[in-house]
Parts: C-alpha cells; sequence; structure tokens
C-alpha cells in the first residue's frame, strides 16, 4: 500500500498551488510585511512554521477526542506556543545573531491565523497522519511565498542574496554599479513586499482564472 494516496498527495500540493494560503486565503500576511527583507530571515522563517504548523496539527489531532470545546483555543494556543518556545531556543542557541533578526516576530507565530485556522478546520476533525501531511502542506505554501518575496526583496533592495553581493560592489562601483544601477531602496519597506504578494497573486491568477471564480 502506498505511503501517500493521491487524496493525501493533494493535503500537501493543493496549498503550493490552488489553495495557497497568503495568495488565495490571504493568510498570514504580516510576516510576509515583516520579515522578508532578507531572504535568509525568510528561509528561517519558513522551516520555523513547517515545524510548529506540522507537529501543532498531529499534537492537536491526537488530543481531539479529549478537548473540551469550550476551552479548545486555549489549548491549541498552549500547543502553537510550546512548540514555538522550541523554535525560538534552538534559534538563540545555534544561530544567535538570526534569532535577534527575527527577534518578536518569531513570537508572533503563535498568532499566525493560517496555523489556528489549520487546527480549527483540519487537525479537530482527523486523524494524526492526514493532519500532519495537511500542515507540512499549507506550511510549505506560506513558506514557498515567504522565500520568494524575500528572494526579490534582498535581490533589489540590496543587491545580494543570503548576504552575498550578486551585481557587485556598491561602494566600490564594480560590476553592475559601474554601469550606474543604484539599489531600490523602497524594496526593504514593508509596502514593497504587499506589491511582489500582489504580483505573484495577478500571476497565479492569470495562470489559473478559474481561480478568481471559486475565491
Amino acid at each position: 500500500m502506498a505511503l501517500l494516496t493521491k487524496k493525501d498527495a493533494s493535503l500537501i500540493l493543493d496549498p503550493l498551488t490552488d489553495n495557497n494560503p497568503i495568495t488565495i486565503q490571504v493568510l498570514g500576511i504580516c510576516s510576509a510585511l515583516a520579515i522578508t527583507a532578507e531572504l535568509k530571515a525568510s528561509i528561517v522563517m519558513a522551516i520555523s512554521v513547517v515545524f510548529v504548523m506540522g507537529m501543532g496539527n498531529v499534537v492537536v489531532s491526537l488530543m481531539r477526542d479529549i478537548i473540551p470545546s469550550k476551552i479548545r483555543i486555549i489549548v491549541q494556543l498552549i500547543v502553537v506556543a510550546t512548540l514555538v518556545i522550541i523554535v525560538d531556543q534552538v534559534l538563540k542557541a545555534f544561530a544567535f545573531e538570526l534569532s535577534k533578526t527575527l527577534g518578536a516576530f518569531i513570537g508572533l507565530i503563535i498568532t499566525n491565523c493560517i496555523i489556528m485556522g489549520r487546527f480549527e478546520a483540519f487537525a479537530l476533525a482527523n486523524g494524526p497522519w492526514k493532519s500532519f501531511l495537511d500542515g507540512i502542506g499549507n506550511a510549505l505554501g506560506y513558506g514557498v511565498i515567504l522565500i520568494i518575496v524575500g528572494f526579490f526583496r534582498e535581490l533589489f533592495g540590496s543587491g545580494t542574496l543570503l548576504g552575498y553581493p550578486v551585481f557587485g560592489d556598491p561602494i566600490m562601483k564594480t560590476g553592475l554599479y559601474a554601469t550606474g544601477y543604484e539599489n531600490n531602496g523602497f524594496m526593504i519597506l514593508p509596502p514593497a513586499a504587499l506589491i511582489v504578494v500582489g504580483i505573484i497573486i495577478w500571476v497565479q491568477r492569470a495562470k489559473n482564472p478559474a481561480l478568481v471564480e471559486e475565491n
């Protein structure tokens, strides 16, 4: 028996394309604005959310039959807060400078509406395996957009990728800068993230007009 049925695979693949939590459901926009000025921060945030959402969905699914309905939101917050604390401590231990860059935004994973939404909409009604796949799929869909936005914002805003110069040295005027090229400072400001996300939404819906009718 295959580990992933066609239906199981769709739990991972759909959020990457036709049901992306950022571009289709328009959730998690705050972090897309806040931490995508650098590609490294975008990648770390994406990995962090994959861990929190994947494990969180499993834990909530395992507890779904014993969680009293009246306190389910509190229990879900405790689950996600515990996982976020683990992520925060790991970052402080192994990537302290990056943890300072991300700062409070790691903590704000707790209030990410994508995570709480999947707990409510899926994990409380399905088994651990499907809940795990759903969590990973939605987290990857979220993370892919963060990485794309971070890629373009750092490239055109700072002329670097992962901190390494791409266009040359802007001070010594080497490479592309020798032709008069200048970095676009607007790209490292939060409004630029909205513009990049808007372009991604436009491209996605232009390729698949049915998404406009469905949403």
